[in-house]
């Protein structure tokens, strides 16, 4: 499960204060739930339904009895922590609501990419150099071509491009992921 301190996308609950008497919350109500497990630092619940993923992280037991909401004053990711909740708000009072904010949301273009560049790693991580991603990931005929031609090729070019793309994502680019970047 991610981070809820990295991931602006996921809902962070705990229990709100005495004085404060919110309606427990259920989370099987909003949705399928898809993920549920638990840690030594609480509780994460992934719930689907047509308007997306809900990623809910209940820092304790009481969170889900007494919810509140916590919005860290983090100025890089507080907007889309804000919509988020706000999302979370209107689908608890039984409105309708619309999808993600989209930063948090993958193009088909970008999940195509995402799917190439862990390709390309793969390929890579197992001993494979450019010629194999563009032959595999790319399909390009010009992963056949004689050293002096491949040298010169787009095709070449293209495959170095996923393969250093593809190590910058697995050593830590994925967090731009999370944060809607």
């Amino acid at each position: 499960m991610w981070l809820p301190e990295l991931s602006p996308g996921t809902l962070i609950l705990d229990a709100a204060p005495s004085g404060f008497e919110p309606k427990a919350l259920d989370p099987s109500q909003l949705g399928l739930i898809v993920a549920d497990c638990a840690d030594d630092e609480g509780r994460e619940v992934i719930i689907v339904d047509s308007s997306g993923e809900l990623h809910i992280r209940l820092r304790n037991e009481d969170a889900a009895q007494r919810p509140m909401i916590l919005v860290p004053a983090d100025p890089a990711s507080s907007d889309l922590r804000l919509a988020v909740a706000s999302r979370f708000l209107r689908r608890l009072g039984g409105q309708t609501v619309g999808l993600l904010p989209q930063a948090l949301r993958l193009t088909a273009q970008r999940k195509r990419r995402l799917v190439e560049l862990l390709h390309a790693f793969d390929v890579h991580d197992t001993g494979g150099g450019p010629r194999d991603v563009a032959d595999l990931i790319l399909h390009s005929a010009q992963a056949r071509l004689p050293s002096v031609e491949w040298k010169d090729s787009h095709a070449r070019r293209a495959a170095n491009r996923l393969i250093h793309d593809s190590i910058a994502l697995v050593e830590r680019g994925y967090l731009k992921l999370l944060r809607g970047a």
